[in-house]
């Protein structure tokens, strides 16, 4: 794990701006961003003044530094020895409250999705796919727009661009199955309209 020491030191990690130590059971700062915070980045940091020079460098829009503890001794030992299995698929997040056991029986679990949908007018599409993702490089876009007329770009645009993609994505699959491809090839994508 990034910024971890020996563990017979006292020390649970270094700060990830000026190095100095973080020892178990300490307060130290985390910022808000989620990939910042990530198990192969976890940046922890031992004062506000330290998480402040990351959000330079990185320049996030929106930050803020989070008060945390680190872990005692035994939690790091614990999480250490449990380190192999991370490599695994996670499992499902747990939830942070704690969990009420009921004599009522559960509910049956939600039917199974179908896996493929009948699309009107071609073959059938897999569904399995979650319709929510957004599809284009959002920074990018917003560059191109930027580069090109001087414009800011909303963030709602990556959702409109998102779903036309997704149309065009689906176009191009019906073409390459009715031409009976298993690939989807440059001439099966529609062309733009000008």
């Amino acid at each position: 794990m990034p910024g971890m020491v020996d563990l017979d030191d006292g020390v649970w990690m270094l700060c990830s701006a000026c190095r100095k130590p973080i020892r178990f059971g300490s307060t130290h700062w985390v910022c808000s961003v989620s990939t910042c915070n990530r198990d192969r980045t976890r940046l922890v940091f031992c004062s506000v003044s330290c998480w402040d020079s990351h959000v330079a460098t990185l320049r996030h829009r929106d930050a803020w530094a989070v008060e945390a503890r680190a872990p005692s001794r035994g939690e790091a030992e614990r999480e250490a020895r449990n380190e192999p299995a991370r490599l695994q698929p996670a499992p499902a997040p747990r939830a942070s409250a704690p969990v009420v056991r009921s004599s009522t029986p559960a509910a049956p679990p939600p039917a199974a999705r179908p896996s493929v949908t009948a699309h009107a007018g071609g073959p059938a599409l897999s569904n399995q796919y979650d319709h929510d993702d957004i599809l284009i490089v959002v920074s990018k876009v917003k560059k191109y727009i930027r580069d090109r007329s001087g414009m800011n770009t909303s963030d709602a645009v990556a959702e409109a661009l998102g779903a036309h993609v997704r149309k065009v994505c689906d176009d191009a699959i019906r073409n390459a199955v009715r031409d009976g491809r298993k690939t989807v090839l440059d001439r099966d994508v529609p062309r733009p309209r000008r």
